[in-house]
């Protein structure tokens, strides 16, 4: 499977691995550390020492990120719009990683991370520990947590071991729900365990054509379809992901292409949701973005300053958001449809 062997081929490129020194005898740590017995091991007291100084090249480092283990401190589950959710009253966001392998040229990471290199957050028990306060604060009302906006929630599983470490605690508390937002096709993990109805493997898409352009490095839309399969097969819902919306020349075509390749290969009664996003990002990230690729297409579309917020003209923006829904509630019920307005940012 070339997709996965890509992804493969990803974790064997990581040649220098950072480590805060106050973790370097954690056991998760350690475990990681053994995955690259021919990587150099450089340590360092605070990981933002790595990865937050300017000047650093985000392009250079993209071509070969290193690896950095740290331990995360203060807010770990922060909340989020009850307007962006998928159903849920008490939504929060969490980012066990920040960046992602993937190299997609709208993704706001690159404008908000002055680095490329791969932060993994190994003190899982704190995230663990935080979800449980707020997942209990809100019951017996559900509560939702959302992973993979800071990273892709799959794509480094072999390294992080974060699906291992997170679903236990999900199939012992269900009111808490967990979405894996991904495009990966690194599923093994989650196939390990029996279906739970409280957690939702989320795949994001853009038509293939668009993604071969713009999505370095993705798998390509028949892989997660496949991926797709192999999870509903197995009992677990998922989630589809149009976030964001990416305007171009024959866009009904192409977008009802993917939405039929997508709704002939996976039953309706699997799916849990479905979104809609525009394309918006803050103005400082997108100015950046700018810069890193001047020739970049993408950018040179119809986008405007809406207040701070670059995206599309609003005309446009609704007449692309409307052709999806109505394209989508051919193959779905409308209550699984939602709009998202606002991507979390971390802070």
């Amino acid at each position: 499977n070339q997709p996965v062997a890509r992804q493969k081929e990803a974790l064997f490129m990581i040649d220098i691995i950072y480590m805060e020194e106050a973790i370097s005898q954690h056991p998760r740590a350690r475990e990681v550390i053994n995955r690259f017995p021919k990587a150099t091991v450089v340590p360092c007291e605070n990981y933002k020492e790595i990865f937050n100084p300017g000047g650093q090249n985000f392009r250079l480092q993209k071509n070969k990120p290193s690896l950095i283990l740290a331990q995360k401190n203060g807010r770990f589950a922060l909340p989020i719009p009850e307007s962006y959710g998928i159903g849920g009253k008490h939504n929060f966001y969490f980012s066990h990683m920040l960046n992602c392998i993937y190299d997609c040229r709208y993704c706001f990471l690159q404008g908000m991370y002055p680095s490329a290199h791969y932060v993994l957050f190994i003190n899982f028990e704190d995230f663990l520990t935080d979800i449980n306060h707020k997942s209990s604060q809100c019951a017996p009302e559900p509560s939702w947590f959302f992973s993979g906006y800071d990273c892709d929630s799959l794509a480094l599983d072999q390294i992080s071991n974060f699906v291992p470490s997170f679903l236990p605690y999900f199939k012992n508390n269900p009111s808490a729900h967990l979405e894996l937002r991904t495009k990966s096709v690194n599923i093994q993990s989650i196939l390990k365990h029996d279906a739970l109805a409280n957690i939702i493997t989320a795949f994001s898409f853009t038509p293939d054509e668009l993604g071969k352009q713009i999505e370095k490095g993705v798998p390509t839309v028949s892989s997660r379809i496949k991926a797709m399969q192999k999870l509903t097969q197995s009992g677990w819902s998922i989630g589809l992901r149009f976030d964001p919306i990416i305007d171009c020349d024959d866009f009904h075509l192409r977008y009802s292409k993917l939405f039929q390749d997508i709704f002939s290969q996976i039953p309706e009664d699997k799916i849990h949701s479905v979104s809609l996003g525009a394309f918006r990002m803050p103005a400082s990230f997108f100015k950046k973005m700018e810069k890193l690729h001047p020739e970049e297409k993408l950018f040179a579309g119809q986008l405007v300053n809406h207040n701070g917020t670059i995206g599309y003209k609003v005309e446009i923006e609704e007449q692309r958001k409307n052709t999806c829904k109505d394209l989508l509630l051919k193959h779905i019920g409308k209550e699984k449809l939602f709009t998202c307005e606002t991507t979390p940012v971390s802070s």
